[in-house]
């Protein structure tokens, strides 16, 4: 005989719109507490079906249906099951397939399950040739083209997607790709103001990094975007001199001899220079920090600096060019 909580979801597939609609709501709020959840995660086989079909029906139930499953998928064992279940490719065909009154909800889905790595897999869709990427190119173009629209930035969360993704040797083989261009799409994100983009950026770009040992020269094809991205969150406050932005490319020059708006998120002034760092721990990386004039900027940036983990940071570059330098110049780079 079944039990309260077993009815309860049994009525998530009830033929009645208010009957569904109440039970829907009832469980959402029940993923809101620690005991819900773990009341629920016995019951697994019987609520993640029908909340994940659901999703497909009108905003009324499949909003309360997808914010039941973000929580329900904070816990791993349930992520897994989720993925297993083809969840991924359920959410990404939802969410191209029809007009999706809940996109940043589906995106925040994504987010949980790529915590996983057979929810990267499933993403970057491995093991199919023809379908390999697609999902993400799908992403990283909603991403790229979504205005911020006054009800929110729906594809904002897309950022994260990438952040997991790029976690992965694969996801990152991926991303830097040249015929496919994602990762140059996503670095001119950077300029926008919602702060969880500019994250999403830095923190895809700091992971591709890992990469530097063999895909140096992708990143490199990218130089006229990446280098903005990575040191004018570093670069301070200060209004550089026409001496040091001489000897800077254009893209960097003029950003930096006007006032411009600070970078106050310490993250990601980290990840950006974890991502330099891992960029000069190959020769032609620090070579092309030198030509852009990179050590100046770093230099300067360090003076400005207050918070203790960014500046240990810094310090890290600082100490590998050092290094790897000859002396002159270049011994200079990183005082306080």
């Amino acid at each position: 005989m079944a039990n309260e909580l077993e009815e309860l979801l049994g009525f998530l597939s009830s033929p009645s719109p208010p009957v569904k609609k109440a039970a829907v709501d009832i469980v959402r709020g029940l993923t809101g507490s620690e005991d819900g959840l773990q009341s629920l995660a016995n019951y697994s086989d019987l609520v993640l079906p029908p909340l994940s079909r659901l999703l497909s029906e009108n905003k009324e139930v499949s909003e309360p249906a997808a914010e039941a499953l973000i929580n329900l998928s904070q816990n791993a064992e349930l992520a897994a099951k989720m993925v297993s279940m083809r969840m991924v490719k359920s959410t990404m065909d939802i969410l191209y397939k029809q007009e999706a009154s809940i996109t940043h909800l589906l995106v925040m889905l994504l987010v949980n399950l790529t915590q996983l790595d057979a929810g990267i897999d499933s993403l970057l869709q491995v093991g199919d040739e023809k379908m390999h990427g697609l999902y993400v190119m799908k992403l990283v173009r909603s991403f790229c083209t979504s205005p911020n629209e006054k009800n929110g930035d729906p594809f904002e969360h897309v950022g994260s997607v990438l952040v997991n993704i790029s976690k992965r040797e694969a996801g990152r083989k991926l991303l830097l790709e040249p015929k496919r261009g994602l990762l140059k799409q996503i670095i001119r994100q950077f300029d926008s103001p919602s702060s969880l983009r500019k994250k999403g950026v830095s923190g895809s770009i700091r992971n591709c990094c890992f990469e530097a040992e063999n895909q140096l020269q992708n990143l490199l094809l990218i130089s006229e975007f990446l280098w903005p991205a990575l040191l004018l969150p570093v670069a301070g406050h200060k209004i550089y001199s026409e001496q040091d932005t001489s000897k800077m490319p254009l893209e960097l020059g003029s950003a930096l001899s006007i006032e411009r708006e600070l970078v106050n998120d310490p993250e990601i002034r980290v990840q950006a220079l974890e991502a330099i760092y891992l960029l000069c721990l190959q020769e032609a990386g620090r070579r092309a920090l030198w030509s852009v004039n990179g050590p100046r900027i770093l230099q300067v940036g360090y003076e400005d600096e207050e918070d203790p983990k960014v500046m240990e940071a810094y310090e890290r570059v600082g100490s590998l060019l050092i290094e790897s330098s000859s002396g002159g110049e270049e011994s200079n780079l990183i005082s306080k």
